[in-house]
């Protein structure tokens, strides 16, 4: 017998109704935005949880080499798994640009705990440096 996925709300990161009204994110949506906030957030920045967060802005300016993509899927990895336990993560890939010199592409590959279905969250992060 299959467990019954859970109806999964958050709070909306800037989503606004056709009403005015804030709407709130659902399921897949919801996972995604809480997995993005993780990793914005610089640890310090919550007065009740300083520890909470990856800090991945804290790698702007730093070079894009081999030994910064390491660190950075490492941190990825571990504030995920420390932060959302709504999913188990499978794979963390940081490759540089061939379009920029200075931006790194993060895909993260997971599956939902409560259904096993895989799914992907891919984003670009620009460090900054000059060419």
């Amino acid at each position: 017998m299959r467990t019954p996925v859970p109806e999964i709300l958050s709070w909306p990161l800037g989503n606004i109704d056709a009403d005015g009204r804030l709407s709130w994110t659902r399921d897949d949506q919801s996972i995604r935005e809480v997995m993005l906030n993780i990793l914005l957030t610089r640890p310090g920045e919550r007065l009740q949880r300083p520890s909470f967060g990856a800090g991945l802005l804290n790698f702007v300016h730093q070079p894009n080499n081999e030994t910064t993509r390491h660190l950075i899927a490492g941190v990825v990895r571990k504030s995920l798994e420390t932060w959302e336990p709504r999913v188990e993560i499978d794979e963390v890939q940081v490759q540089a640009s061939p379009a920029s010199v200075a931006d790194v592409h993060i895909n993260i590959r997971y599956r939902l705990r409560n259904s096993q279905r895989p799914a992907e969250l891919g984003f670009t992060l620009n460090l900054s440096l000059p060419a």
